[in-house]
């Protein structure tokens, strides 16, 4: 039997990609165990058991930016976390330990290394954090979805692949009709798809709030994914022609039903929405380390693949890029067909290669 420990939380884009390499590995070995770790509270210990598979939690959290006396207790949560990797590493014996980010993967990650375990590091954004740069010492493979990554990691341990996708988005049979139909909307309107990430994004959320009026000028519906933290505030705003979700779970349906599509730039959304092939605005988060979001975001739009409006010019520019896209369909066509050119639509399947041949399992 092949066994096989994954790390990967916080957030959508952490998780669903460690789930997108359990599900390959799982197809593809005929005997084979996986098993999660991730931090406790956190959305992965929810998620991951709704996709099949057990988790583990770490009491482990990250450093807050501004002053916060939480942080005084990192430096146990990080000392408690190594003995818990280790007692978890120790009871499952993995043959190899993934880690696709979020605070669990670095001392579950750094752990198994010392215990002589091969680790891959899975970094989707463009430029890495602190932990993986240090993982990336110890780890066999470091499968990177931005190229030029040399930069940051040991050029001879790097592999190009793209960011793993879930099934659902790259094999969707879901036509528009259907996806339309699904969300109760009208087949004769444009439809804007708003995402702010998993947990909701505050800024963009207030501002759609507030130009509720201007949407209607251009007489499309919405689909918004407000986040489960802020559906309290926004539920009593669903119409007839804006659907409002704390979570979209069926996002297939999501991306099928849209014209035009408003998102964070987290990677995992970005390599998503370029196999979904819609013409895209980006509003980057501005609360991330080293405003990776930006720097992920700005790389489709030097390639003319999508747009980038900052949080703070939402007021000031919003409109103006949302009219050029959504009328003008020979901007909106040049635009889904740059950011479709971007697709790495095998990034799952080049990864689980990899670990196989490291492991030396014979299909």
């Amino acid at each position: 039997m092949s066994r096989f420990l994954i790390s990967g939380g916080g957030t959508g884009g952490h998780i669903f990609p460690a789930i997108s390499i359990a599900n390959e590995l799982k197809n593809r070995i005929k005997n084979v165990k996986i098993e999660f770790v991730g931090s406790y509270n956190r959305m992965e210990m929810e998620k991951v058991p709704e996709n099949g598979y057990t988790i583990k939690g770490l009491w482990i959290s990250g450093i807050k930016r501004s002053f916060n006396i939480s942080n005084v207790l990192v430096p146990l949560k990080i000392i408690f976390s190594l003995l818990q990797s280790y007692i978890i590493i120790k009871k499952f014996k993995p043959d190899f330990v993934i880690g696709t980010g979020g605070f669990a993967s670095g001392p579950l990650l750094f752990t198994a290394s010392k215990m002589s375990i091969s680790t891959l590091i899975q970094e989707q954004n463009c430029y890495p954090g602190l932990t993986n740069k240090i993982l990336s010492h110890s780890a066999k493979h470091i499968c990177v979805a931005y190229p030029e990554m040399e930069k940051y990691f040991p050029d001879s341990k790097l592999i190009f692949t793209g960011n793993p996708v879930r099934s659902e988005i790259i094999g969707s049979k879901v036509n528009r009709d259907e996806a339309i139909n699904y969300f109760n909307l009208k087949k004769s309107k444009k439809t804007l798809l708003i995402l702010g990430g998993s947990l909701g994004a505050k800024k963009i959320n207030e501002f759609v709030k507030d130009n509720l009026n201007e949407f209607k000028k251009f007489n499309i519906q919405i689909i918004w994914q407000c986040g489960t933290n802020q559906f309290d505030e926004y539920e009593n705003l669903n119409s007839e022609n804006i659907v409002i979700k704390p979570f979209i779970k069926k996002m297939e349906y999501a991306y099928n039903a849209s014209d035009l599509i408003v998102s964070r730039a987290g990677a995992s959304i970005i390599s998503e929405l370029c196999i979904v092939g819609k013409p895209v605005i980006f509003v980057p988060s501005p609360n991330v380390a080293e405003d990776h979001q930006t720097k992920n975001a700005m790389s489709l739009v030097n390639l003319n693949a999508a747009q980038l409006v900052h949080e703070k010019d939402l007021n000031l520019n919003f409109f103006r890029t949302f009219k050029k896209i959504i009328l003008d369909d020979e901007y909106h066509r040049n635009l889904s067909k740059s950011i479709k050119k971007l697709a790495k639509p095998d990034a799952t399947i080049e990864i689980v290669n990899n670990i196989l041949k490291s492991i030396k399992y014979a299909e």
